[in-house]
């Protein structure tokens, strides 16, 4: 095992705990395929505990209402994971294997920093405003306060692919809005949120029970107890559009709020005015983290009269990817997160050259590695958009180039999917790089290079790639509740301001 002091511990309710009866599991680092540490393996005993400090913690300290206190206990966070960076780093890389350069990005440092978003939302945001007298059917003139509340307890369910990112891109704000929250980490990359629970341990204004970490079983059992206990008011999920409908499913039974950000297979397109040489750089980061990123422009759409050019450029590109060892900065891509993953990719990438597209580049496992749950970057040419892997979500290294006639068809082409995460479009037009991003139906659309990623930014899809809304200030108030209060016009203003500390 290597020496990565990984908090091997659960938080709950203010404590790091071992597993009930000691239980952990190995954690295997997928660049070598060897045991990296252990863990400890949360039981439903564990998940029960969790739920019941949390619940308690909402229902009976000042944790929903003292605005102070948060700020507090959300500087002393920020300051203790950035004080833990360089050791977390190095835990992120050897259970993720994500290259190591994109942890000084969004899969660690930019994630951390994007604390300051919500602490400065916190201390800004209008919790209450009072409404015009507009009249009311039901009696006389009257003044109307609107409340915004803390939602409850949040159940945090989080992948693999980004485990940093969507954990602190959760809990952050729902802990910012008065929420109390159970994080689920991932099974294969517990570590991301027990560094957490260790942080947090150290945090004296964060009371017991605002914030538990649980690590995950492999057979889903304790997701599907957290997400239908009926304690539970919030379930943010980021997952495979096919477990988020088991969420969306078990959530329903007690109508909980649900928050998911589900697959997606987006496309780039690239006009026939854009500067190829320069525009298809960006269809390499297709093989970004191994491909494993649910945003990643999977689908490339290029002009019919040019596909020939679009693919010549894009073999020398994806010959050259830089790839291997994650702990290397200058590789962009590592290994698969574990066996079962790459066999996965692989089994599309047969089901594509068996539905009669061409492959280019790659499509196997690469002779250079002994060890490690390895993919070739992967080009597939002659793709129909009707295919398996033009539909659906590989979460590989693998890029289909789909040709188009013309705008429209292009516009036709990336909307004809099952998702609408994201997109983008390359043209020597500003004005008809815009008319074709405001028709395209994702929740984000990047035009001209331009990445929209960022804390102030909502994230989030359209049809079967999610619900709901995270960053931004529509991801903070997803874990809030609206109250309306009406009280008579003569009463005092001093005794309806609100005084919460």
């Amino acid at each position: 095992m290597e020496n990565l002091n990984a908090e091997r511990r659960l938080f709950i309710n203010g404590a790091l705990v071992d597993a009930e009866g000691g239980r952990t599991y190995d954690v295997i680092n997928p660049a070598t395929e060897e045991v990296a540490g252990v863990v400890a393996a949360a039981s439903l005993a564990d998940a029960d505990r969790a739920l019941a400090a949390a619940r308690r913690c909402f229902d009976e300290s000042d944790w929903s209402t003292n605005k102070a206190r948060r700020i507090r206990a959300l500087i002393q966070l920020r300051d203790g994971l950035k004080a833990a960076s360089d050791e977390w780093r190095r835990q992120i890389v050897a259970e993720s294997g994500c290259p190591i350069a994109f942890t000084h990005g969004p899969m660690l440092d930019s994630s951390v920093a994007d604390i300051d978003f919500s602490l400065r939302l916190l201390a800004t945001y209008p919790f209450e405003r009072e409404l015009e007298d507009l009249g009311s059917p039901m009696g006389g003139a009257a003044r109307r306060l609107v409340c915004k509340e803390a939602a409850g307890v949040v159940v945090a369910i989080t992948p693999w692919n980004a485990p940093v990112q969507t954990n602190l891109q959760k809990t952050i704000p729902a802990l910012a809005a008065g929420c109390t929250v159970v994080l689920k980490a991932a099974h294969d990359t517990p570590w991301a949120a027990t560094m957490l629970g260790r942080v947090a341990s150290q945090c004296p204004d964060l009371p017991p029970g605002a914030f538990n970490v649980l690590t995950s079983t492999a057979d889903g059992r304790l997701g599907a107890m957290l997400t239908a206990d009926p304690r539970v008011d919030v379930v943010s999920f980021t997952g495979s559009t096919a477990t988020g409908r088991r969420v969306m499913e078990s959530a329903a039974k007690t109508i909980k709020r649900t928050l998911l950000e589900l697959g997606g297979k987006s496309a780039m397109i690239i006009l026939d005015d854009a500067d190829f040489s320069q525009a298809l750089i960006g269809a390499s980061f297709v093989c970004a983290n191994a491909g494993q990123g649910c945003v990643l422009n999977t689908r490339l759409l290029v002009p019919r009269s040019r596909y020939d050019e679009a693919i010549s450029i894009l073999e020398s590109i994806y010959r050259n990817v830089p790839y291997g060892d994650p702990t290397d900065m200058k590789n962009i891509m590592g290994p698969m997160i574990n066996a079962a993953q790459r066999e996965r990719v692989l089994a599309y990438i047969e089901k594509g050259k068996a539905e009669g597209a061409r492959l280019v580049v790659g499509g196997g496992k690469p002779q250079r590695f002994a060890k490690g749950y390895y993919i070739e970057p992967t080009l597939f040419a002659d793709v129909e958009n009707t295919m398996t892997i033009a539909q659906e979500e590989i979460f590989g290294p693998v890029l289909v180039v789909i040709p188009f006639e013309d705008d429209e068809d292009a516009i036709r082409i990336a909307n004809d999917s099952i998702y609408g995460l994201s997109g983008s479009v390359i043209s020597a037009s500003p004005e008809r790089a815009m008319k074709v991003a405001r028709r395209i139906r994702t929740g984000s659309m990047n035009v001209n290079g331009a990445f929209f990623f960022s804390s102030n930014a909502p994230f989030g899809g359209y049809k079967q790639s999610g619900i709901g809304r995270e960053m931004g200030i529509e991801g903070f108030e997803e874990y809030l509740e609206t109250k309306t209060i009406a009280v008579p016009v003569e009463f005092p203003t001093a005794a309806i301001a609100h005084t919460s500390p």
